[in-house]
Order: C-alpha cells, then sequence, then structure tokens
C-alpha cells in the first residue's frame, strides 16, 4: 500500500507485510524480499498500538553519514512522548529511536550512535557519523547501548553541570530508570558519600540499594533524615513540578540542583518556582543539563565515552537491561516503560519478530 504524497521520502512506497530481515551479518543483512528493510512505522500520533511493523525502502546515506545494520534500539522516554503527542511530533509517517549499535557498512566496524530526528526502531540506520562511537571489541552490544546515551546523561549531570567532588552527598532521583541507574553507579565510581536514589516502589527501592546506594527512599521522603539534618550536595533530578520543589528543600549549604528532565506524572511538571531568597538563603544553586550539548561537540562525546567504556571495562558500571522484545513488541515496550514497570534499560531487537 502506498504512503500518501506529502510523506518523507524515507518512508514512501511503503508495503505491509513482506519478508523478514534474515539475522545475518554483512551488508545484505537487512533486506528484505522486496528489497527494503523492516521498521516499525508510526503513522498518527496515539497510544503503543500506533507502532506497527512494515516493509519501508532502505535509508540513504547524506554527506557525512554512513549506514549501520542495526542489531539494537534503545527505547527512551523521549520515544514515548513523541509518539503520545506530549513532545515534538515528528513528521508522520515516522520511525522513532534516538539510540542504536550495530555494525558500520563502510568498515566492518561495531558503532553505538545517537540518532537525533530518530530512525532507531528499523534494521538499517542512516547514523551521522560525528554522533557515532566505535565499540570496543570487550563491551558487548548490549551493554554499549545501554551505558552510552543515557549514561552521558548521567555522567554530564553529575560532572559537567553538578561539578561533582569526591566526599560530596548525591541524591538521584527515578533512581531506577534508565539515566537514575546508571547516576547511582557512577556517583559511587566518583566518590561521593552517601549516594541516595529516590525510587517507587520498594521492589525498585532494593534494586537502588543493589546498585551501590547507600540509601534508598520514596518520593517525598526528607532527604535531611539520613544526612543527620545536613541535606546533601548534589541533586541529580528527572521529575520536576512539586517533586523537585521537595527535594530543593533537602540542598545543604552551597549545594546544587541539577535537572535533565521532567518525567513527573503531573501538570506542572515543567515549572519549578525558585525565587532568589531560596536561592540567597542558603547560597544554593539550579542548573540544568541537555545531551545534545554533549552530542554537538565531538570532543567531549568521545571524552565521556571512554569514561563510561573505562567505568564498565572495570566493573563499576553495569547497564541493567530489563527486557529485550523483538521488533513487533515495540508497543509493549512502550506500554511497560510509560507504567513505570520497568528498570534499566529497554531494547528492541531489530532483526528479531514474533
Amino acid at each position: 500500500m502506498g504512503c500518501a504524497a506529502g510523506e518523507p521520502a524515507a518512508l514512501r512506497d511503503v508495503t505491509e507485510g513482506g519478508g523478514i530481515a534474515r539475522a545475518t551479518t554483512g551488508p545484505e543483512d537487512a533486506v528484505t524480499a522486496s528489497g527494503g528493510m523492516r521498521a516499525a512505522v508510526m503513522r498518527r500520533v496515539g497510544g503503543p498500538e500506533v507502532l506497527a511493523v512494515a516493509d519501508v525502502p532502505l535509508p540513504g546515506a547524506a554527506d557525512g553519514q554512513s549506514l549501520v545494520d542495526v542489531t539494537y534500539a534503545g527505547i527512551n522516554f523521549d520515544d514515548i512522548e513523541r509518539r503520545a503527542g506530549d513532545g515534538p511530533t515528528p513528521e508522520l509517517p515516522a520511525v522513532l529511536g534516538v539510540d542504536v549499535v550495530g555494525r558500520r557498512r563502510r568498515d566492518g566496524r561495531r558503532v553505538v550512535v545517537l540518532m537525533r530526528h530518530g530512525g532507531g526502531y528499523a534494521q538499517v540506520a542512516a547514523a551521522t557519523d560525528a554522533h557515532s562511537v566505535e565499540v570496543p571489541d570487550d563491551i558487548s552490544d548490549e551493554q554499549a547501548i545501554g551505558v552510552f546515551e543515557q549514561g552521558a546523561t548521567a555522567y554530564g549531570a553529575l560532572t559537567l553541570a553538578g561539578r561533582v567532588r569526591p566526599g560530596e552527598s548525591v541524591v538521584v532521583s527515578a533512581a531506577a530508570g534508565g539515566v537514575g541507574h546508571l547516576a547511582v553507579q557512577l556517583a559511587v565510581a566518583l566518590g561521593a558519600r552517601p549516594v541516595i536514589g529516590i525510587a517507587s516502589t520498594e521492589a525498585k527501592r532494593a534494586f537502588v540499594r543493589d546498585l551501590g546506594a547507600d540509601h534508598a527512599l520514596e518520593p517525598g521522603a526528607d532527604v535531611r533524615d539520613v544526612t543527620g539534618g545536613r541535606g546533601v550536595d548534589l541533586v541529580i533530578d528527572a521529575t520536576g513540578g512539586d517533586s523537585t520543589r521537595a527535594l530543593l528543600g533537602g540542598v545543604a549549604l552551597f549545594g546544587r540542583l541539577v535537572s535533565y528532565g521532567w518525567r513527573a506524572a503531573t501538570p506542572d511538571r515543567g515549572v519549578v518556582t525558585v525565587s532568589t531568597e531560596d536561592l540567597t538563603d542558603r547560597s544554593i544553586g539550579c542548573a540544568g543539563f541537555w545531551m545534545r550539548h554533549v552530542v554537538d561537540d565531538r570532543p567531549v562525546l568521545e571524552a565521556i565515552t571512554d569514561e563510561l567504556f573505562g567505568y564498565a571495562r572495570k566493573g563499576l558500571l553495569h547497564a541493567h537491561i530489563d527486557r529485550i522484545v523483538p521488533l513487533d513488541r515495540v508497543g509493549e515496550a512502550h506500554a511497560a516503560i510509560a507504567d513505570r514497570r520497568t528498570t534499566g534499560k529497554v531494547l528492541v531487537d531489530v532483526r528479531r519478530e514474533g
């Protein structure tokens, strides 16, 4: 069935059904019987059911890009928001997915890639070379994608924006999530003490303690209760709204709060009101962090990735893979993440269906 006029060229002449790509190696991996590839396509905004697998043409590589045969794509909260219409809506039909790992066709190297404009839920991706990093031989595909985008967010929030120092206390909100569980491990590896994780259920709090956190608290708990009334030096926050406001009240003198997102399920999640009196009364600071600024600075991206792979190699950083779903079950994974039923990272094996 052909797509309507005006749809992106990469998705024109989409046909439903057709051959399923072979899970082998080599440049012809993802070529279907129709000469295209399989992808999870979003044709409209809506629930998880709007993601449907279809045959689509192979992407073309523009200048500064290389084709990558994808093994795994990551599922991130941004994908859920874009699919549901809560974030910027991509031009439809669209293929979501902002991080992939696979083998670059032009040289056979394994690479992990940030796909700024999506395209990850597919068997072949047109990857921007400046946003691609080679994966060391001793790092698996699963761990490479698990620690790359979300690990770089955690590391950047802790070090670039948060300026964490050994011996400082750190709180991580959403500590069982994709970024949060890596932030807990990195805070420990960087010498922070105590490290405190905030998580919504007892099972998730047990998971956070197993990561190395000194304390795991429920949302709304006063962090001063586990710091002798002093408060904490650094808060790494992804919730927003009232949750962030409550955490701000537990920041110690000369402490900092770094926001890298607003995932709370409340209408005010994107707004945190802070007065100059709030800041000056305890000489505290508030900062933000956006991964895009790392992506746009190649030397910084490479340096952070080297640090992450180094910590992984030493056993100090391990991405917890909650589940790996086949391509035709991306919608189920979206629902699980949206319902807060996952911990760590969720991956799509784009080579499998059924």
